[in-house]
């Protein structure tokens, strides 16, 4: 990271990147490994699997039972200084990397790529929702359902696409955001993306042995074991759940380019037979069906929206495998709107096919597709989307699994959790405790609960990433420290104020006004004016390799859109989101705080050491770290 002193002479430089947010934070000082912090052992000549409570913890302020109480007794201002203090493209894409000891290997090419998108999004959703929604909500208007929340997960793509491009590391959202928003910012995000790991693929899990279990026989709960003494919500135990988390984890643990090809042979094949599902449908297609298109309205539309957004989650995961792809700056655009594009195309046509083949009145809530191929005559091609949802379940498990672990590594490496999840494996280059440590917590609960609460938890956790990337993105580009002007910034905060604030206003009118147009659209003008100000100010830096375009629309209403979308969920969610989120705040009050502190501040000594250093080497080490980084990103 880069010292307030070091931004000084470095902010005018097309290469320069995330300062810290004051003068006074001092991340100059690289974080050390966690096996190097005082560790009289070599962590090279170290087994993989020989653990100490130095590996755990290995920061100053965890070494005895007087260190911590001094540590709990400056936590006021340790928590100041890592709430102002901000990372930087390099910090995260060279130094990081050290904690992992074993570099991971680069061995993904763009195709890679879409086909892990397609395997992480196209899951059983397309297949249960779209009935679902156009019985209750659109009828053959879901299509424009589709299509709308296609557009919304596609400014999210874009997000994600200039951050990985420009910083192609394995953290993904959690290293982004520790650029632009902070040390803090970034914590909230990252238990949260802990928390959508854990539940996510428990979710995954259970939905995987229901629907096996349909397909043996006709009872969900079949393949599970029943428990009368245990509570509600907790009394089906799912010993097939934590099977199939198992199998499919340890073959992410195996190796990126094996799991990559294995998704891509069982996504090409479903593939094929949604061809077949969407061929069908057109050739049994009635015109009648489609009338009236909007029985429910203009409401019915995005009401509908807010629901099918789900089935286009994921692509996230994709962008943390960026440290691992050959040519970042190509492979990642192509693969990662690429590939969001063509999901988005077949969701829409899926779900066009379905309300030609039957009246959306007559479609079946539970298994549309199932349903719909057995009263046309095809009934053996109900097993065909059996297999295909089967299929669909199976890949978000095992693109999750690599998504989750390397975000567990990256958080891991900057000491927010223990740093022994940060390490590699030497022999299959995966991170293997960060992928056991993922797999033991979900396998867990998916063995005990349904998840019934915890999936609003999870997807307002999705949403809220989302809407904090496009706020990133815009801080990107519009404020660079020691560079844009106090009443630059000021500027700048405000038209993001009234962007959110009118955003925000938007959702709470649809979901709770009355007349609920009028109100929506003195709140969209508000929007309207509040971007076009934001426009008229002077942008700070422009992307190096690819960048969004249309900046600052795109990135605004992204965050509108996913504001909107979380407004939809209900006060439950709300209230256990900030539920969840007060006991990781509580965790990093107590733990991750003075662990962070501790590996930007390690001691004083270092730091005037690297002061010196630089006073006598500086230039030869930044000319170096800026080779490293550009190589990388190339």
């Amino acid at each position: 990271m880069e010292s307030s002193s070091e931004s000084q002479s470095t902010s005018n430089s097309s290469s320069s990147y995330g300062k810290p947010l004051t003068h006074n934070t001092h991340l100059s000082t690289p974080l050390l490994r966690a096996s190097s912090m005082d560790d009289p052992q070599s962590s090279s000549e170290k087994s993989y699997w020989a653990w100490s409570k130095h590996d755990f913890f290995p920061e100053k302020s965890f070494q005895s039972f007087s260190s911590y109480k001094s540590a709990i007794s400056q936590t006021c201002p340790r928590l100041k200084d890592r709430v102002f203090g901000r990372s930087s493209d390099t910090f995260e894409l060279v130094d990081l990397r050290r904690e992992s000891i074993t570099p991971l290997v680069k061995c993904l090419t763009w195709w890679d790529l879409i086909w892990l998108a397609f395997g992480s999004v196209v899951g059983s959703g397309i297949f249960s929702i779209t009935g679902q929604e156009a019985h209750n909500h659109a009828g053959p208007s879901i299509v424009l359902s589709y299509a709308v929340s296609g557009l919304s997960a596609l400014l999210s793509v874009f997000c994600y696409t200039e951050f990985t491009v420009e910083v192609p590391v394995a953290g993904g959202s959690f290293s982004f955001l520790r650029i632009e928003l902070g040390d803090f910012v970034a914590f909230i995000a990252a238990s949260n993306i802990l928390l959508e790991a854990i539940v996510g693929a428990a979710g995954l899990g259970r939905s995987w042995s229901s629907y096996f279990a349909s397909l043996i026989k006709d009872d969900s709960d079949f393949l599970r074991i029943r428990v009368n003494s245990f509570p509600n919500g907790f009394n089906l135990l799912d010993p097939t759940a934590v099977v199939v988390l198992l199998v499919t984890n340890g073959v992410a643990m195996s190796g990126t380019k094996r799991t990559s090809f294995l998704n891509w042979v069982a996504s090409v094949l479903s593939t094929l037979v949604i061809v077949f599902i969407i061929v069908v449908g057109f050739v049994k297609a009635k015109s009648e069906n489609l009338v009236p298109f909007f029985p429910f309205g203009a409401e019915g539309v995005f009401q509908a929206a807010a629901v099918v957004y789900w089935s286009y989650t994921g692509f996230d995961m994709v962008a943390t495998m960026a440290e691992e792809t050959k040519r970042p700056s190509r492979d990642i655009p192509v693969g990662l709107v690429g590939g969001m594009s063509f999901i988005t195309v077949i969701y829409c046509l899926m779900s066009l096919s379905l309300t030609m083949m039957q009246k959306y009145t007559d479609i079946d809530v539970n298994a549309p597709y199932t349903v719909v191929f057995d009263k046309i005559g095809m009934r053996w091609a109900k097993y065909l989307v059996s297999i295909v949802a089967l299929k669909g379940m199976t890949t978000s498990l095992l693109v999750g699994s690599l998504g989750q672990a390397r975000y567990t590594t990256q958080i891991a490496r900057a000491h927010m959790i223990p740093p022994v999840f940060a390490r590699v494996h030497p022999k299959t280059r995966t991170p293997v405790n960060a992928t056991l440590l993922t797999t033991i917590l979900s396998a867990l609960i998916s063995f005990f609960t349904s998840l019934d609460v915890l999936s609003s938890v999870f997807s307002f956790s999705t949403l809220f990433i989302f809407m904090l990337m496009a706020v990133a993105l815009l801080v990107r580009r519009y404020y660079v420290t020691n560079t844009t002007p106090t009443s630059g910034l000021v500027k700048f905060l405000a038209c993001l104020l009234v962007i959110a604030g009118s955003s925000i206003g938007i959702a709470a009118i649809w979901n709770l006004g009355n007349h609920k147009w009028i109100g929506c659209a003195v709140c969209a003008g508000v929007w309207f004016f509040g971007t076009l100000a934001l426009q008229l100010l002077t942008k700070q830096r422009a992307p190096k390799v690819w960048g969004v375009p249309l900046v600052p629309w795109l990135p605004s209403l992204s965050i509108a859109m996913n504001i909107f979308l979380i407004g939809s969920l209900g006060y439950l969610a709300f209230i256990r989101f900030f539920v969840c989120s007060a006991v990781m705040l509580l965790y990093y009050v107590l733990v991750g705080v003075h662990a962070t502190y501790d590996v930007v501040h390690h001691n004083e000594r270092d730091t005037m050491v690297g002061a010196a250093a630089n006073d006598h080497s500086g230039q030869e080490t930044k000319v170096e770290g800026k080779a490293d980084m550009n190589q990388d990103i190339l």
